[in-house]
Order: structure tokens, then C-alpha cells, then sequence
């Protein structure tokens, strides 16, 4: 028989995560690593963590997530956005705690383009007078 599975994709800045949550004990796999060995940061964890607490869904779930681009905070945060929206499949009725504690939002942040004649996106060459 085939088992259970929900997915759901998360963006913030330039990573993308696709997630993937499955019955289980709580497990939390990040490109076929545990999160310990995967993130440094207990802060990062716990916002990885964030949409579980949200939904009192800690504990229940296997996740299993691949993703790619940026750094251990864009990383993080998509794969919060990813595990909100992958709760969403499991149950309509969590759309409610999820959007009250911001998770369902994609951060619209991103790096700005750098323009021609600058040195970067704002930065202007050194300006002198003579």
C-alpha cells in the first residue's frame, strides 16, 4: 500500500525548498542529512520548526527535504514556507494558525540588480570634485 504524502514548495530569497511530509516520528532530513548536521544554528532550527509548533503538529511528521541555493538563512526559510504550505494539504483547517503567525507569506526580499554606471545597486563611483 502506498503511503501518505503531502508536499509543498518554499521560496526566500534565492533557495528553494521542496518538502515532503510523511507520517513518521518527527525525523527532519535536509538533502539526506540530519537537520543537526545540516543547519548549525539551534536558531535556525527552531524556525525550521515553527509551522509544527503553529499547528501542534510537532512530532507526527517525517520530513524529508531537498533544497538548493543561498545560505543557511534563506535556506531556513524556505523550508518553513515549504512545510506551512505542505501542512495545508494535510488539513484545511491549520490555514488559520499558519496565517496568524505569518507563515504562509512568501518574504518578498530579495537582492536588488546591480545597474549600469554603479558599482553595485546603489553604490555610485567615488565622486570628486576636481
Amino acid at each position: 500500500m502506498a503511503q501518505v504524502q503531502y508536499y509543498g514548495t518554499g521560496r526566500r530569497k534565492s533557495s528553494v525548498a521542496r518538502v515532503r511530509l510523511v507520517p513518521g516520528d518527527g525525523r527532519i532530513v535536509i538533502n539526506n542529512r540530519e537537520v543537526e548536521d545540516y543547519i548549525p544554528f539551534e536558531t535556525l532550527r527552531a524556525v525550521i520548526k515553527q509551522p509544527l509548533a503553529a499547528t501542534e503538529t510537532l512530532g507526527s511528521y517525517n520530513i524529508l527535504v531537498n533544497v538548493n541555493g543561498g545560505g543557511y538563512t534563506g535556506q531556513a526559510g524556505a523550508i518553513r514556507h515549504g512545510i506551512a504550505r505542505a501542512l495545508l494539504q494535510v488539513d484545511p483547517e491549520f490555514r488559520s494558525p499558519l496565517k496568524r503567525a505569518g507563515l504562509l507569506t512568501r518574504d518578498p526580499r530579495m537582492k536588488e540588480r546591480k545597474k549600469y554606471g554603479l558599482k553595485g545597486a546603489r553604490r555610485a563611483p567615488q565622486f570628486s570634485k576636481r
